[in-house]
């Protein structure tokens, strides 16, 4: 079963109504699409019949129970189907207003709950363990000093991946803030510490690349922008070496960056601003990793913990 050309072009209006309303990533926007129209395509088949704009005005709460249930069946996980979900609701919320129909049925389905998976941080020092040996993977003195650099940096700032590749060879020499922009075009002011500095002025002057002002800090063998799947390359062999879980990935170090901030007494409202996230739910997940954090070191010191 199809979905006709006025609901087709409806979605990509919608999408472009995202990008200029949120900002929001090339990739996110793809994914909230393909979530769409596999929910359109789903009801095609489901009521029998194409889905134009008139029959999405329809659905109705068996016609969300049904989709829910095919997602069950079909073994898609409770996050993904959050997400999946709400994507849908987004579209509908948004169809509806131009439309004019009653959205409520789809707008009232409730998610499944998925209890969130706490961040899993390494301790500091085997974040500092990690940086040292991932200094010892490549024989090639600079590009041992561009890894270094940006696990550093990942590690020092509290940067995502992308963000730490995204920097410019303008960037260079660190100042003592970077202007970040993050998920959402959301712009962030990251302190630079000194380690990080020094690292990246250690690459700078060992790399073989002229770094233009616009052009990527971090490069490649070849001289190209580096590939993210090159540092968690370098990453999980530092880790196989040093014995530490698959877990200490380069994200790990945005969480470790954020954990020992709480544990060393910063606050949640300062932790989420360094983060660039846009909800402080989601600093708040760094609270349960220092409870668990704190009972373990109370469960090893104390006398009738043993």
């Amino acid at each position: 079963m199809e979905i006709s050309p006025g609901a087709r072009d409806a979605l990509s209006a919608w999408v472009d109504h995202m990008r200029a309303l949120d900002g929001a990533a090339d990739n996110t926007l793809t994914a909230y699409a393909r979530d769409v129209t596999t929910f359109l395509a789903f009801q095609a088949g489901h009521r029998g019949g194409p889905m134009g704009l008139t029959q999405i005005g329809a659905i109705r709460t068996p016609d969300m129970r049904a989709w829910m249930a095919d997602q069950r069946l079909r073994g898609t996980g409770p996050r993904s189907v959050a997400r999946h979900l709400s994507a849908v609701k987004s579209f509908i919320r948004w169809l509806s207003e131009r439309e004019g129909f009653d959205p409520t049925a789809v707008l009232s389905t409730r998610a499944p709950k998925f209890r969130k998976p706490l961040p899993r941080p390494v301790s500091q020092g085997a974040a500092k363990d990690l940086i040292a040996t991932v200094g010892l993977q490549s024989e090639t003195p600079w590009i041992a000093a561009r890894d270094v650099a940006v696990v550093t940096v990942l590690y020092g700032c509290g940067l995502r991946i992308s963000e730490s590749l995204g920097l410019t060879g303008g960037d260079a020499p660190l100042a003592d803030v970077l202007r970040i922009r993050g998920k959402g075009g959301k712009e962030r002011i990251v302190p630079v510490l000194p380690a990080a500095r020094d690292a990246v002025n250690r690459y700078v002057a060992a790399c073989p690349f002229d770094l233009e002002i616009d052009g990527p800090l971090f490069r490649g063998a070849r001289g190209g922008p580096l590939n993210g799947r090159i540092v968690a390359g370098v990453m999980a062999r530092a880790r196989m070496q040093l014995g530490l879980p698959s877990s200490a990935t380069p994200h790990a170090l945005r969480h470790s960056f954020a954990t020992h901030l709480l544990e060393a007494g910063g606050d949640l409202r300062s932790i989420q601003e360094l983060l660039g996230h846009a909800s402080l739910s989601t600093t708040q997940a760094y609270t349960a990793v220092d409870q668990v954090h704190l009972m373990e070191t109370y469960a090893r010191a104390h006398p009738h913990g043993r």
